[in-house]
């Protein structure tokens, strides 16, 4: 149970850190902080709660990770399902949060909230296959940075800045693509609250990152895996 707290606060602060300072400050006249500071948002939501939950739920905040270090052998899966559920349920309350925040505001609009799309929603106008590629490759480097810093060989003390900076360099690659999701249920929260094509293009941004992560789970294993596992 403390596990699973634990994951929904930190998916939450996720949501709202990041995806807040995509809808509160990245358009902000003269003075909104634009791609580069809603990736970096992105990046000090993970480091930050690297170190306040890492020793105790290890800090997924994310079902694509929680996946991708199952079959890494990281992680039991047994608790698989009750991290999802607290992940996906902690990023719906960050974004209800998000959204009471920025609807009480004179002439708001939902627009797009922050959700991930591809072909006309897509922020750069790329399509399917190339939000596809996008969301599978960066997954993939993601779950390898993350099953690499927090290898028993690893440097101690350090993954969570990795993983924070890994994250910041994803969105900025990929932000103009879709918006970048790497992380199914922060994808999901948003689109609860836009609905309509969001819905329908949820699909992508679950499939895309697990299939990356259960790539990255299996090629990394094979090359380093830990001890009793080889």
């Amino acid at each position: 149970m403390k596990k699973v707290i634990a994951e929904f606060i930190g998916t939450l602060w996720l949501v709202l850190g990041g995806c807040g300072s995509a809808v509160l400050a990245a358009g902000f006249p003269e003075l909104g902080i634009g791609f580069v500071g809603v990736s970096i948002a992105f990046g000090l939501t993970v480091v930050t709660m690297a170190y306040a939950i890492g020793h105790i739920s290890g800090c997924h905040l994310n079902p694509a990770v929680s996946i991708g270090l199952w079959v890494g052998g990281r992680f039991d899966g047994k608790d698989l399902l009750p991290y999802i559920v607290s992940q996906v349920l902690g990023a719906i309350a960050g974004a209800g949060i998000l959204y009471l925040i920025a609807s009480d505001h004179a002439g708001f609009e939902l627009g797009g909230f922050a959700a991930n799309g591809y072909g006309e929603h897509s922020p750069g106008g790329y399509g399917m296959i190339a939000a596809l590629v996008a969301e599978i490759v960066l997954t993939f480097i993601f779950l390898f940075v993350i099953l690499g810093t927090t290898h028993s060989k690893a440097p101690k003390g350090f993954a969570g800045l990795a993983i924070g900076l890994c994250l910041t360099l994803i969105h900025l690659v990929s932000i103009p693509v879709t918006n970048t999701s790497v992380n199914p249920a922060r994808s999901t929260s948003q689109a609860v609250f836009v609905g309509d094509w969001a819905f329908g293009q949820l699909w992508l941004f679950w499939v895309a990152p697990i299939v990356g992560a259960l790539l990255a789970g299996v090629v990394y294993k094979y090359l380093s895996p830990e001890a009793g596992d080889a």
